[in-house]
């Protein structure tokens, strides 16, 4: 009894000396993210040779996108709700599978069509990666850690969006565009065998020393029983950290889907030379991520409360967007990587912060439910913005309303949240 008082004092006291297991499944969590990214954005690396091979307008492809975030936004939902229900081993590992098997009937496309149908399917499964791993790091962190673990496995988004333009070249030359799909779809397998072998939630998990399992549960315990989804609709809670999706997600899915496209317009680029603008971009991206995440946590651990150290972070992100309007403006290359690396960095940052808001908000039974929410809506911002983008580019050429809109949206989007929710108090969930 004493060394067990013992390890659970120690536990209060400091997180790393306690255990790491926890960050063991942070580190599985930033592999998926990073297979499920690669899987992603391979299609806006191939954008110019399936351009070129089968005739696409910007309007053909923006439809093409525009699949998959209508099946982002469904499985989203869907997914959000389910992770509540089935847990994150079991409702990860459904839609990881999905996705790889979607990943890889890429190969198999023919036209336009059959790439939407792939996109779709390709969307509904990849929407249960961050509901999945919310839930996850709801599990296995406490709060003053869960924006630095969030920040952490989210940067997989930019270490996949690293390889892809690295990775593609390569298979594409070797053996084709077609396998480029078939060996990225094939390695979520891989995941799903680790996943399913390694993930426990914290009570279950044999390795768990006494005082990291003090050190997860050192927040004060849920209230018992289940939240029904539609109720969530009636707190503002709810609409604060769905309407900042909403608003952000949408520059996310321009930069991904597009930047390609825009270096090979504005600067001459093709598959062969526009990987290292993007590596650099992404790994500044990876930075901001894990910088916005480590902020208010950083804030939060010297007595900052969560109102204040999530939303400094989120400011401070915030400000740093606005000189992305320059990017199509300016004739360097690497002052338009710049300005757009910054930009993203900035959003990955504002979030890391933003995605803790559920577990801030809300007690841990409903983070999923919200989590989807706010990924459907995300989603349905990202389908308008994917058609503005194909209409704009048949119409004008020009990406400048594009940046326009990024550079304008996350002052915003944080003067919405803080109308909401001014003081992030909890919801009373019953």
């Amino acid at each position: 009894m004493a060394s067990s008082s013992s390890e659970g004092a120690s536990a209060t006291s400091g997180g790393w000396s306690v255990g790491r297991v926890r960050w063991g499944i942070c580190a599985l969590l930033f592999f998926a993210t990073t297979i499920n990214y690669i899987d992603r954005q391979m299609i806006s690396v191939l954008k110019p040779t399936l351009q070129a091979e089968y005739g696409w307008s910007e309007t053909t492809y923006a439809n093409i996108v525009f699949s998959f975030q209508a099946a982002y936004a469904i499985g989203y939902f869907i997914f959000g709700h389910l992770m509540d229900r089935l847990g994150a081993r079991f409702g990860y590992s459904l839609a990881a599978v999905i996705w790889g098997i979607a990943a890889m009937a890429h190969a198999g496309a023919r036209g336009a069509l059959d790439f939407m149908i792939a996109r779709f399917a390709l969307g509904l499964g990849e929407s249960g990666n961050f509901p999945a791993g919310v839930k996850a790091v709801s599990e296995w962190f406490p709060a003053r850690e869960r924006a630095l673990a969030i920040g952490i496995f989210n940067a997989g988004a930019n270490i996949g969006a690293i390889l892809t333009p690295l990775i593609a070249p390569i298979l594409v030359l070797a053996f084709g565009w077609r396998a480029a799909f078939l060996f990225t779809g094939a390695i979520v397998f891989v995941w799903v065998a680790i996943w399913w072998t390694v993930y426990r939630r914290p009570r279950e998990k044999k390795n768990l020393s006494v005082a990291e399992l003090a050190w997860i549960e050192s927040d004060p315990a849920d209230p018992p029983g289940k939240v029904p989804w539609l109720s969530l609709l009636r707190h503002r809670q709810t609409w604060a950290y769905a309407v900042g999706k909403f608003m952000i997600d949408p520059i996310w899915w321009f930069f991904l889907f597009w930047l390609p496209s825009f270096f090979q317009t504005e600067h001459g680029l093709n598959l062969m030379t526009f990987g290292p603008p993007l590596v650099a971009i992404y790994i500044i991206s990876d930075v901001g991520s894990v910088f916005g995440g480590w902020l208010s946590s950083a804030l939060m651990k010297r007595g900052w409360s969560a109102n204040a150290g999530r939303k400094t972070a989120m400011l401070v992100c915030a400000l740093m967007v606005p000189p992305v309007i320059l990017a199509p403006g300016i004739d360097s290359l690497w002052g338009a990587v710049l300005l757009i690396g910054l930009a993203t960095a900035a959003h990955q940052g504002f979030s890391a912060n933003l995605y803790t808001l559920p577990s801030d908000l809300f007690p841990r039974k409903a983070v999923g439910a919200i989590i989807g929410i706010g990924g459907t809506l995300g989603a349905v911002g990202g389908m308008f913005m994917a058609k503005f983008t194909g209409w704009v580019l048949d119409s004008t050429g020009s990406y400048m309303p594009m940046f326009i809109v990024a550079g304008s949206t996350y002052l915003l989007a944080l003067l919405v949240i803080h109308l909401l929710v001014p003081k992030l108090e909890p919801a009373k969930v019953v």
